[in-house]
């Protein structure tokens, strides 16, 4: 999978100056664009858009301190319909524009290029089985919210705080699957996951139960889950346990991400400060 992911990578430096085919790179991944954009983003700690535009600037900087190339000439060749367009992203990369880059020497950014590789950390292991689901609804209540990589995400705490007790117990009495009990839900979000980026949030039960009116609802195909648990302060061992499925576990195993809510199922201390976590991911089988 890594020397896979390497080839991709090569790809892209390959194609800077055209527009990058992520379809393309996932088939030489040999995976699907959907799963391809979640790996990256896991492993690289950013976007693939990300990467590609802080590449293609780093290359730009190069042309514009080297004197060669008008900056309309460099700035079409990089993707900008403007210099305008070009002075605002190599402003906000590097710091300055581009006309004072070229006539004083300034300091400049670099992203260097990507490649994976494995680095063994230990001996741990984590705790999972896969299990088939039919088809289920999640029910209860959503909101559309920024993507918080690390901390509290105060938009969440919000929302939840502003549900009723009344209401938290109609949801709550609906459950009659696994997982049991309120859960939290993350759908409909952007390939890239770049933080702030918007999802659905779901505070709900999985269940068959019909919807009482108030309520809302998704229903959810049949399919294959992976379920991940672990235990730990809140919310980081959730979190990162998030992050380890996809830097560890989905290189090691024949699965990969398919389109789904994420679910978890988190059981807090009396203080709030503990955890035991269950990660519910949509998956399926790999080419063998």
């Amino acid at each position: 999978m890594l020397e896979r992911l390497n080839e991709a990578m090569a790809h892209v430096e390959c194609h800077l100056d055209q527009r990058i085919d992520v379809a393309e790179l996932a088939r030489i991944a040999l995976t699907s664009e959907y799963h391809f954009r979640r790996m990256f983003s896991a492993l690289a700690g950013m976007p693939l858009s990300e990467y590609v535009r802080r590449r293609r600037l780093t290359i730009a900087a190069a042309e514009v301190t080297a004197g060669e190339r008008t900056l309309l000439d460099i700035a079409v060749r990089h993707g900008y319909g403007s210099t305008e367009a070009f002075n605002r992203a190599f402003r906000a990369m590097h710091g300055v524009g581009p006309g004072e880059a070229r006539r004083t020497g300034a300091v400049l950014r670099s992203q260097q290029r990507l490649s994976f590789r494995l680095v063994v950390e230990g001996s741990g292991s984590m705790r999972y089985h896969v299990v088939e689901k039919p088809e289920f609804r999640l029910v209860g209540r959503r909101a559309r919210v920024p993507l918080v990589h690390e901390g509290m995400n105060p938009a969440i705490v919000a929302f939840v705080r502003s549900i009723a007790p009344e209401t938290v117990a109609r949801i709550e009495a609906l459950s009659d699957q696994e997982p049991a009990g309120i859960v939290h839900a993350s759908d409909k979000l952007g390939d890239d996951r770049e933080e702030g980026a918007e999802l659905d949030y779901w505070y709900a039960v999985v269940t068959g139960a019909e919807v009482p009116e108030g309520l809302e609802q998704v229903t959810v195909p049949a399919g294959t889950w992976a379920v991940f648990e672990t235990s730990g302060e809140f919310p980081a061992a959730v979190q990162h346990l998030w992050r380890d499925v996809f830097t560890q576990w989905f290189p090691a195993n024949p699965y990969r991400s398919r389109p789904g809510p994420e679910i978890s199922r988190t059981r807090l201390s009396a203080d709030g400060t503990q955890a035991d976590a269950e990660l519910w991911i949509p998956v399926e089988r790999t080419a063998a």
